[in-house]
């Protein structure tokens, strides 16, 4: 099948399925895509487990293979995904939440990932399935950054405080940086298994290159896309430049061994923020917003589908049911240490809005990209395993704690004279 009718084929189920979920289910878009995705790949799995018609589900597993998801994900949605979702956080709100953002998108992903990989070792111990500890680490590692597409998807639809919507989305869009470098580190570790090539100085400068080298790259190549774009004021010229912004520079990101996500999210920043300021005429901001938007809900509609059509290809041992079932609340209480630890240590400086904890805990998504970090493991005895659990646990987070969370957030949060995301719609992205 050729990449043009692959993509065909990829958008007509995409918009057969959100017109199912709109028509008949009712649930939020992306999660309702996810869920028929899913549904539809266990129903081809059964029809090939009773011998029904074993070509319709070689065609449609040779399909989801063809797609090569870590390939998409990581090298190509991802990019435009993450400067959408910049390009609309408030960045006042960003800079006065930097303490705890920059505390849970560094140190929570360091507690969690040793939380969760220790836990994980002691526990397959336990039920029967030996895992190296340097393989279970790996796990935690890849587990512990929340998912920015799968946050972002969801704050769409629940109705949170500013100041709390800001830490969520702030750590989503920042914590893979870190997450990336802890991961490619253990990763090196447990498939070297001496170790010897990767020490303390090695992962120190191995962060320091990609997350800062990241971020002073998206600087860079944001101000001149500003500074191109204020010289004009043409909008399809304007939406062309922002689209070489996010490809070039998370292609440079990447040719240079940076962190691409860090770079764009940054140059998505700077683009909302400054540009919207004094660079965009109201008609270009209308446009361009329109356009990453539209962008937006595109790409995410197409991974949630592809995460759904994953359990095709992903194949599932029965002998793993305990672990998976043990895994979630594992997850869980890493996530809950990773947000109560920096929020105990900035309580005394900085004001949260009632309930942040909980929030921050059932909020704390993961999606795609652990698939993704999963799916690029070098075939070992424990990547099956690995594999399982962490396509598990995101399918737990997104469809169990992604459909609660309004519910949790009308439980927990106080909501008396705290400004929700919307109620300052009057002001332009300029004057936010």
């Amino acid at each position: 099948m050729s990449i043009f009718e692959l993509i065909a084929v990829l958008l007509a189920l995409t918009a057969s399925f959100g017109w199912i979920n709109h028509r008949f289910i009712g649930l939020p878009h992306a999660i309702g895509l996810l869920l028929i995705g899913l549904i539809a790949s266990l129903g081809f799995s059964a029809i090939e487990a009773y011998h029904v018609d074993d070509e319709i589900y070689e065609e449609l597993t040779n399909l989801v293979r063809q797609v090569h998801f870590q390939q998409a994900l990581l090298e190509g949605m991802l990019g435009f995904l993450l400067f959408a979702g910049a390009l609309h956080v408030n960045i006042s709100t960003l800079r006065r939440r930097s303490a705890s953002v920059g505390l849970m998108a560094t140190l929570g992903v360091l507690i969690s990932t040793v939380v969760v990989g220790y836990g994980l070792w002691w526990l397959a111990r336990l039920v029967g399935t030996p895992l190296p500890l340097s393989w279970a680490l790996v796990f935690g590692a890849l587990i512990s950054p929340t998912d920015p597409v799968a946050v972002l998807a969801t704050l769409k639809q629940v109705r949170v405080p500013e100041a709390l919507e800001t830490d969520m989305a702030g750590e989503s869009l920042f914590n893979d940086g870190i997450g990336v470098v802890v991961f490619t580190a253990l990763l090196a570790l447990a498939a070297g298994g001496d170790g010897e090539d990767v020490g303390i100085a090695q992962v120190a400068e191995l962060f320091f290159y990609e997350a800062l080298g990241g971020g002073l790259l998206g600087l860079a190549s944001g101000y001149v896309a500003y500074r191109a774009m204020r010289a004009i004021d043409d909008f399809p010229v304007e939406i062309l430049i922002s689209l070489a912004l996010v490809t070039g520079t998370y292609a440079l990101a990447s040719r240079l061994h940076m962190s691409g996500p860090i770079s764009v999210v940054v140059a998505g920043l700077l683009i909302g923020h400054r540009g919207a300021r004094d660079a965009l005429s109201d008609e270009t901001q209308r446009y361009l917003f329109a356009f990453w938007t539209v962008v937006d809900e595109i790409l995410n509609s197409v991974l949630f589908l592809l995460i759904g059509l994953e359990v095709l290809v992903l194949g599932f041992d029965a002998s793993f049911a305990w672990l998976i079932v043990l895994s979630i609340p594992l997850v869980l209480a890493g996530r809950t240490l990773a947000v109560s630890i920096p929020f105990l240590i900035l309580r005394r400086w900085h004001r949260f809005v009632r309930g942040t904890v909980p929030v921050l805990i059932w909020g704390g998504l993961r999606g795609g990209i652990s698939v993704a970090l999963a799916l690029s493991i070098p075939e070992s005895d424990s990547k099956a395993l690995i594999l399982t659990i962490t396509y598990s646990v995101v399918l737990f987070t997104i469809l169990v704690q992604g459909l609660t969370l309004r519910r949790v957030v009308r439980r927990v949060v106080r909501t008396e004279h705290v400004p929700f995301r919307g109620q300052e719609s009057s002001r332009s992205p300029a004057e936010r």
